[in-house]
This record gives structure tokens, sequence and C-alpha cells, in this order.
């Protein structure tokens, strides 16, 4: 008997592994599995790492001794650039989302993310993003204005070349794999949880990746604004930032400090996340304070978004702002410390093994406690004024984000490395490792406090001797490159135990969460049969659970249809709701992110006309993805043979597209609202900012197109609605209605920009009323297109009474798309007539 449910558990998992395995070679391409798209995100970050370490050590050997000229100024100003453009950018954010994805679907019980080929798009946006960012250092022509881009100095007039260019539309490009990762991973947080996981039972690192999640939602739509403005200021003479034209350079500071600032908790977020994890696991007993972290975690991502001026007390801002933001700098220290003090009360209380990876979390403690320090001294204004673009803001910086993120990250590495290797690392190898890259790490950083108290600033590639600071750039420069030698030897450490470490034992450090059920190395596919949690703990409290998911004993042991499905659960108390039935492997996230790329690389060319076309062939894969999807045949059983219950997320009214929706819109409105706040900046700030007494744009034809789209909307509501109840008679022509009366409000919209006679290249008022309209513009497009596409999928049979799930999904677009055109009718057009 024995043999006999050996034999029927072997035959599963091969049909399980048939289901969720990806073809080897190039077919590896076109995967979209969380797992190799987390790794590929890890392994693609530490490259960039790596590079970026290799430019902060040609910083350090300029600056070793005085007036030295191993590098030129216009090369050194390149390095700044690119080292702190590719750590920021390219290593930070990327690897700790590559690391929220691997982990998140394993620790909630999930098989995989809820939007995987969004997934795998992201991942090629941050690839070509970043080697279009890396490549115009290979030619010599890498920005050199600081990564910061500070305008005027990375304005057309200061830095002529493509430097700028590459910069601009490259994080453009790679702000769109962060946001989509946000996006997926709010998502599968809330509703792909396993059966029973309610919030409160949820992982404590996963509270810390649903706040990570949303600050990228409302942090980086300001940067791609800014971005945007900032290149068609380059590229097509518009004017934002030019104070002439009615422009503001400080216009630029807001938006990108708007998404600076709270990047610096989206950084930290997910390591201590990495902390809260571990230390229980290594202290062997539960988290204290679990539910005040929580508080803690929500209370910061707030805060947060409420310091970016911080950054900007020297530009002249009024003494009540200075005094505001000030206040709420040191606030923010409030719920960090009560972070401090549940990670140490944990450790007091418990029995504390001081493995490897616990080795780097108490180094972590050390060096960021000292970083706040400082960063409470540098809330007090006087003190900023003093110490401002010096190299103490340096040393700070690196202490609050390498020491909150480098060392819990490196403590992670260690500590889930045998869950994709099956083996464990060296410890005296990694010890090594450790202690070379801390006292490193200090010699650099620790000293460097001391040279900006000296009064050395930053960005300067050279010192004159006899000034006191050359002692201190030699140990600054020394440590720096213990630190190099220390991260080699981690490097080497982890290379290495892939082919020497000693094999791992199921759960090696008896920890508390889910990922630890799953085999070790992992399967596509997670877990065999998915659980019921019913507490925080599930490892210790139930010791067999890994051996009874292996055998099926849970829910969706047998794939069905040859499809890939996990749970779909309520976004609070973790019931089951539905089946949610995700994409297979798929090559059009690769081919839409590489015509995307190409886009982008026409752009910086300024072969325009080739430009177009990469666009149009982008949009149609996009579409062609979009197709596939609800219950489309390549996603879903198109005939219900069975029962199933709970049902298919494509016959429900709420399934995870609909809440996918909802965020990017969130995201959407955030970029809006950044283009309201440029508007009212440079109205009520920009010195030579000029208003038409006649405004340009035709206030009766918008108030038809706004009508039109009104009725538009009611339409498309009535048809869902109707929908909803059950009756689909006449659907099909309903939405053909809402897409042609679409496309007549587009036609319209378009009337009024061409009517309008615009004068962008001379105005920053018209500048902004362009931009307004284009915006309009491709929202009402792309809404009158979708729907006709739904008009289609009702003829075939995809949607209807039986699957009304996509209309759904669409209708939150419709009324964002009417919202925000009635929003900017009040405040770009009778606004500014009711001022006058």
């Amino acid at each position: 008997m024995t043999e006999g449910i050996a034999a029927h558990n072997e035959s599963r998992h091969e049909r399980l592994h048939r289901v969720w395995r990806y073809q080897p070679g190039l077919g590896a391409l076109a995967a979209v599995n969380h797992t190799t798209i987390g790794l590929r995100f890890l392994f693609t970050g530490v490259i960039f790492f790596l590079v970026g370490g290799l430019l902060a050590m040609l910083i350090r050997t300029q600056l070793a001794l005085p007036n030295q000229d191993i590098v030129s100024p216009a090369m050194y100003n390149q390095l700044f650039t690119m080292h702190g453009t590719v750590m920021m950018f390219l290593f930070a954010i990327p690897v700790l989302e590559g690391a929220a994805m691997y982990l998140i679907p394993k620790m909630i019980g999930a098989r995989d993310l809820v939007f995987p080929r969004l997934s795998a798009l992201g991942y090629y946006c941050y690839l070509f993003g970043g080697l279009i960012i890396m490549t115009s250092l290979l030619l010599g022509i890498a920005p050199d204005a600081g990564w910061f881009m500070y305008t005027p100095l990375s304005s057309i007039e200061y830095s002529p070349g493509p430097g700028s260019d590459f910069w601009l539309i490259g994080i453009t490009f790679v702000e769109i794999s962060a946001v989509s990762a946000g996006i997926e991973l709010v998502v599968s947080i809330l509703r792909s949880r396993t059966s029973g996981m309610s919030l409160n039972r949820m992982p404590i690192f996963c509270w810390y990746i649903l706040a990570m999640a949303f600050m990228i939602i409302f942090g980086f739509p300001p940067l791609i604004l800014g971005s945007i403005l900032l290149e068609l200021e380059r590229a097509a003479g518009f004017i934002f930032f030019d104070v002439d034209g009615g422009g503001d350079p400080l216009l630029w500071q807001h938006l990108f400090w708007l998404f600076g600032h709270p990047e610096v908790y989206i950084i930290f977020l997910p390591a201590a996340g990495i902390v809260s994890t571990l230390i229980p696991v290594f202290a062997q007993r539960p988290l204290v304070g679990y539910r005040w972290i929580v508080l803690a975690i929500i209370v910061m991502g707030f805060i947060s978004f409420g310091l970016w001026v911080h950054h900007m007390f020297t530009v002249g801002i009024p003494s009540l702002a200075l005094a505001f933001f000030s206040v709420a700098s040191m606030l923010v220290a409030i719920p960090t410390g009560i972070q401090i003090f549940a990670w140490l009360a944990t450790l007091w209380s418990g029995n504390v093994k001081y493995s490897l990876p616990m080795l780097w979390l108490v180094g972590f403690l050390v060096v960021f406690v000292c970083g706040g320090l400082t960063g409470v001294m540098l809330a007090l204004v006087p003190f900023n004024w003093q110490v401002h673009d010096t190299h103490f803001v340096v040393a700070h910086m690196h202490y609050v984000l390498v020491g909150g993120m480098m060392f819990p990250l490196i403590a992670g590495f260690y500590y889930w490395l045998p869950h994709v290797s099956g083996r464990m690392a060296s410890e005296k190898l990694g010890r090594w490792g450790f202690w070379l890259f801390f006292i490193g790490f200090n010699l650099t950083f620790l000293i460097m406090h001391l040279t900006g108290l000296l009064g050395m600033p930053r960005r300067v590639f050279t010192y004159d001797a006899g000034l006191g600071w050359e002692w201190f750039n030699l140990v600054s420069s020394i440590g720096g490159f213990v630190t190099g030698i220390g991260v080699a030897l981690i490097v080497l450490d982890i290379a290495l135990h892939f082919r020497f470490g000693r094999k791992a034992g199921t759960n090696p450090w008896n920890a508390d969460t889910l990922e630890w059920a799953t085999p070790m190395p992992i399967t596509t596919y997670n877990f065999a049969s998915l659980p019921r949690i019913e507490t925080r703990t599930p490892m210790w409290d139930r010791p067999d659970l890994a051996a009874r998911i292996e055998a099926g004993e849970f829910g969706l042991a047998e794939p069905r249809h040859n499809l890939r499905e996990t749970w779909g659960s309520d976004a609070v108390t973790g019931e089951l709701k539905e089946i949610i039935h995700l994409p297979a492997n798929s090559w059009l996230p690769l081919i839409s992110a590489g015509f995307i790329a190409v886009m982008c690389i026409c752009l910086l060319v300024k072969s325009y006309l080739l430009a177009l076309p990469a666009f149009i062939m982008a949009i149609i894969y996009l579409l062609q993805w979009s197709w596939h999807n609800g219950a489309h045949p390549v996603a879903a059983p198109f005939y219900d043979d069975e029962p199933y219950d709970p049902p298919l997320h494509s016959r429900t009214f709420d399934g995870p597209g609909r809440w996918g929706m909802i965020v990017t819109m969130m995201a959407n409105g955030t970029l809006y609202a950044s283009l309201l706040f440029g508007w009212f900046y440079l109205w009520t700030a920009a010195p030579l900012w000029e208003t038409p007494e006649d405004g340009p744009l035709s206030l009766a034809f918008l108030l038809v197109t706004g009508v039109l789209l009104s009725a538009v909307v009611l339409l498309y509501r009535q048809a869902v609605g109707r929908l909803a109840a059950g009756d689909a008679s006449g659907l099909e022509a309903r939405l053909w209605l809402v897409s042609v009366l679409g496309l007549l409000h587009f036609a319209g919209l378009l009337w009024v920009l061409m009517d309008a006679g615009l004068s962008p290249r001379s105005s920053a008022h018209d500048s902004v009323l362009m931009v307004m309209l284009i915006y309009l513009l491709l929202h009402g497009g792309l809404a009158a297109i979708l729907t006709g596409l739904q008009a289609l999928r009702v003829r075939i049979g995809y949607v209807g009474a039986r699957a009304p799930y996509e209309l759904f999904v669409l209708q939150p677009f419709w009324s964002y798309t009417v919202g925000i055109y009635w929003i900017s009718f009040a405040a770009f057009i009778l606004l500014p007539m009711g001022w006058g």
C-alpha cells in the first residue's frame, strides 16, 4: 500500500511539474514563474552592485591624497553620478523587489504572484533600462549632473550632450519595472494568501513588503513625471524648469524629493522586514510586539511622505515650512524606535544563537542606530545649514542606507541560501567577510563624518594640501578597499557554497514561517498542496506540516485542465473566495519590453520616425497580452465541464484583475496629482509665470466633450450593472456604442488641442496645458479601444453572464478617466478664469 501511495504521489508531482515548468535553453527567457523572476532580479542587482562598487573605488582612489589627477574633473562627475544612480536605482530597489517576489508567495502559501507576466515585464524593463544607462558610461558620455539631476545643471544649456538623456530615459524605463512590481506585490499579498491566513496571522515580512509596495505606488510617479517633463524640455523645447519662460528649477527638486525621501524608507522597510523575520528564528521565540510593529510600519510609511523638504532646507523656503519639516523629520524616529525596542526585547527574552546571519543582524543594529542619531542631527535646521553638501551628509546617507539595507540583506542571503541551493554556506569564510566589511565600512564612513565637520564639500574631485583633510581621506580610502575585500569574500563564499557547501536538512534554522515548508531546492510550483493556516508560526505549531503538504493532504493537490492555479482569498479574513488561474510561460513580456527599449534608444538618438513604429508595436503586443486574459482558452477552461467551489476568478465580479486596475489607478492618480502640483507650484511660485487673460482652450467645446464622456461612462456603468444582475442581452451592442462615443470624445478633445494654438516652446503655461491634454487624450483613447475589444470578446463568448469578470476590471479605468477630465477642467480652465 505504501508503494502505491508513493507511485500516486510521484505521478501527481510529475503532473504539477509539467504544468509549472519552463523550457530549457532559450525557452527560459519566456519563464514567468516568480521564483525564476525573483532570482533574476537578485542576480542582476548584484552585478550592478559590483559595478557601482568599482565606481566607488575609483572615487576613493582619486580622493585618497590631495591634488591627484587620476581621473579628470569631467570623468569624476560621471563617476559619482553613475555610482549614486547605480546603487539607488539599479541595485537597492530592484534587489529588494526581487527578494520580495521570490519570498512572498512562499510565505503566504501561494504558488505564484497573481500577475506573473507583469513580473517578467518588470524584469526586462529593469534589465534593458539598466543597460541603457550603463551604455552611456561605456561610451564616455555618462550623465555628470549628479544622481539627483538638479536643474538647471541637467538642462540642455549646461549639459548639452546626451548624458542627461540617457539618465532620464533609462531611469523612466527602470521606474516602470518598480511600479509594476509594486502593483504585483500589493494585489498578491492582499488577494492570494492561503486559506485562513488573515491579516493578523500574516508573516511580519509581508507587512513590510505591503507597505513598501504601496510606497512605491505613491512615491515613484513624481519622479516619472519629472523625468518626462525634463526630457520634453531638453528634447522638444518645452518649458517647465527654465525661469525665463515661466518655469522654476526648484520644481524639479520638489518632484525628485517627493520620490527621493520615501525611497529611503522603501529601501529600509524590506531590510527591516528581514530583521523582524530572522530575529525570532535565532532567538527561538515569537516576535515581541507584533501589532506594535505593524502600527509602526504603517505610521512610518505615512510620515515618510511628509519629509521631502528636509533635503531642501538651504534653498530658501519659509521659516514655517522649515519648522514643520524639521519636526516631521524627528517624528519618524518614533516608529523606528518601536521596531528597535521590539527587536531587542525579542533577543533579550530568547535564547539567541549567533549563527552567521545573526552576526550580520548585530552589525546592522550597531550601524543603523549610529546613522539614526546623525539623522536626528540633520533634522535640526541650523545644524543642517552648516553641514549641508559636506561629506557629513555623505557619511550619514551611507550609514542609513548601507547600514540599514546591506547588513540585513546579506543576513537574508545567508539565511535563505539553503532555500535556493539546498546547501549551507561556510561559517568561517562568511565571518571573515563580515568582519572585513564591518571594519572597512566604519573606517570609511565614520571618519567621513569628521571630514565633513571640517568643511570638505561633496562632489569635489580633488582638494589642496594643508586643509586638514589629508589623513581623514586616506583612512576613508583604505577603509573602502577593506570593505571591497570583504564583499569579494562574501561573493566567493556564496558562489563556492553551491558546489562545496554541506547539504541542508529540512528547515535547517528551525524557522517558523511557511516558506520552509517547501522542498529544498525549491520547485517551480512551491507547494504540492495549499494548506490552511491558523497561527502566525505554522512551522513551530505543526512540525509535520511540510510532509503533509508534500503528501497532497490540502487544496489544489491535483492540476486541472493543465492550468496553473492558486487560491484567491478575502483581503482581510483570508477565507477562500476563488481559484485564480495564472498565465503560463509567455514571450510577450520580453517582446513588449524589447520594443519599448527600441523606442527608448530611438528617442536617445533623435530618430523619432523610428520611435513611433516601435511604440505602436509595443502597444500591439501589450493588447495581445490583454487578449489572452480572463476567460480566454489560453488562460482558463472555456467550458465549465465540472463544478468549481470556490469558482474560477474569471467567473466572478471581483477577481485580482480588478484589484490590479484599482491599484494601477492609484499610481496613475499620483502621477496626475504630481502634474497638478507642478501647475499650482509654477502658478504661485515661478517668478516669471504668466497666465493669459483669455484662455487658449475652447471652453464650450471642452464642456461638450466632457458631457459626452460622462454619458459614455454612465452607459458603461449601466451595462456592467445589468451584467451583474445576470442580464447579458444586448451587451455587445451597448459596448460598441460606448466605444464609438468614446472615440468621438477622443476626436473632440484632439480638435481642442489642435485648435488651441499652444506655444509650449515659449511658455511654461502652455507647456503644462499641452501635457495635460495629451494625458487626457491617452486615457480617453485607450478606454475606447479596450471597450471595443471587450465587445469583440462578448461576440466570441469570452465575456458574458457566465464570465462577467473583464468588464468589472475595465470599469475603474473609465471612472478614473472621467474623474481626471473634470478635475482638469476645474483646475486648468475654471480656476484661472475665476482667479483672474
